[in-house]
């Protein structure tokens, strides 16, 4: 017989932060761009400019931010922080390729209480998302002018049909199965979400070879994660960015990271 899981049985990002902070495998925060005034040069001609000083970052000399930075892959850095002058707060990620001097940067948004208590069916009806997490995904060069084919970081299918197991800590395994270009479907093997899954909207980029950056929005508990997939090394590093427990309280964003390892690929008939 099927179990269907309860309600309570969802817990909240805050929830979920708390399962997973305990033993993390989340990586040491990179000292390589400490001291260094860093500029990102979009396709529209603007440029921002970040300086770094250890775990603090000035967004064009604005007020100092805490920031994480690390590194999956020797010279190309995630660097996360949150913009919290705004309401809800803004996630700001970027993927730093000192390989080829370029960049891709996700901005992420929380849906309000209002919005979030709109029920699926009523989204589904109405041609609206699923999910009202909300992602802005750009690219551009690092300390030099953009121009169009300099950054090579691309929307890729090469995780399609592939199954993968994480392992963020001893306690909190997840399986990732990728199915077509616009949706995954996860499940929690072993942790606080022990049993749940779900299918949810995502993004795939091909950083390098082997280097993927993944990006999901889940619809249940509005959640936005953002994470490298290093299948040379086995490992993966990111964050997870979502609503907190009541209406008032502070966005959760939290760092996670794993040993992870490719349980199988998928191949479809030809004649499909």
């Amino acid at each position: 017989m099927t179990t269907t899981p309860s309600h309570s049985d969802w817990i909240s990002v805050s929830g979920l932060e708390k399962g997973f902070e305990t033993d993390s495998y989340a990586l040491d925060n990179s000292a390589d761009l400490s001291g260094k005034r860093i500029e990102l040069h979009d396709a529209n001609g603007n440029v921002r400019r970040l300086d770094i000083d250890q775990e603090q970052l000035r967004v064009d000399d604005g007020e100092a931010v805490q920031v994480r930075i690390t590194s999956v892959r020797e010279r190309i850095y995630l660097l996360d922080w949150l913009d919290e002058s705004t309401r809800p707060s803004t996630s700001y990620t970027v993927v730093l390729d000192t390989l080829t001097d370029s960049y891709t940067q996700v901005i992420g948004t929380m849906p309000t209480f209002d919005v979030i208590k709109t029920g699926l069916y009523e989204r589904a009806l109405g041609g609206r998302s699923l999910t009202d997490v909300k992602v802005d995904i750009s690219h551009g060069t690092v300390n030099k002018p953009y121009h169009d084919g300099a950054c090579p970081h691309a929307t890729t299918d090469e995780l399609v049909g592939v199954r993968n197991l994480y392992r963020y800590s001893p306690t909190e395994v997840y399986e990732h199965t990728y199915l077509n270009e616009n949706f995954y479907t996860w499940q929690c093997l072993k942790g606080v979400e022990q049993g749940l899954c779900d299918t949810d909207a995502c993004h795939y980029y091909k950083i390098t070879d082997a280097l993927y950056l993944f990006i999901w929005r889940e619809k249940i508990v509005p959640t936005l994660g953002i994470v490298m997939v290093d299948e040379q090394n086995h490992r993966s590093d990111g964050k997870i960015f979502g609503v907190g427990d009541s209406e008032d309280a502070p966005l959760a964003n939290f760092p996670m990271a794993s040993y992870c390892q490719r349980l199988s690929d998928t191949e479809y008939p030809d004649d499909l």
